[in-house]
């Protein structure tokens, strides 16, 4: 087998099909696209996403601002910072830190986020911790507890 001998396959390969060049052809004058309108003009198909003039969904879609998190958690944030103000060996809650003072209102389940420094030892029992919160915690001899 040498590559002048390979042949397509049978039927594979069609004519073009050529267009305007008379009845006798089969596709003359309107070349099979009809009498009028936008479809049968030159340079005819329309650009995907194209909805007539209307305006075209993907630029509608920016206009209708945010869309909202379906069930969105929402927590009553702290740093680790914060923390750091307790007495050694206390034991952290919600209720706690809102008697402190720390905290003034109860927005959603308590989580504690990593930022700043912390070198007191705490039992801190909150719904959810940063991974640096929870090792900050932890260096400075403290142990975090996940509560629902």
């Amino acid at each position: 087998m040498r590559l002048e001998d390979a042949q397509p396959k049978a039927g594979s390969k069609r004519r073009r099909r050529r267009v305007g060049r008379g009845i006798a052809a089969g596709q003359g004058a309107t070349c099979g696209f009809g009498m009028r309108g936008q479809k049968s003009r030159s340079g005819r198909p329309t650009r995907p996403g194209f909805e007539g003039g209307q305006l075209p969904l993907y630029r509608r879609i920016p206009k209708l601002k945010h869309f909202p998190i379906v069930n969105q958690k929402v927590f009553t944030v702290l740093n680790v910072s914060r923390l750091a103000e307790l007495s050694a060996g206390s034991e952290v809650t919600m209720a706690s830190l809102m008697d402190v003072g720390i905290i003034t209102s109860n927005d959603g389940p308590l989580k504690i986020l990593g930022n700043g420094e912390l070198n007191v030892a705490l039992t801190v029992k909150a719904a959810a911790f940063t991974q640096s919160a929870k090792a900050k915690i932890e260096a400075a001899g403290g142990t975090c507890e996940i509560v629902a």
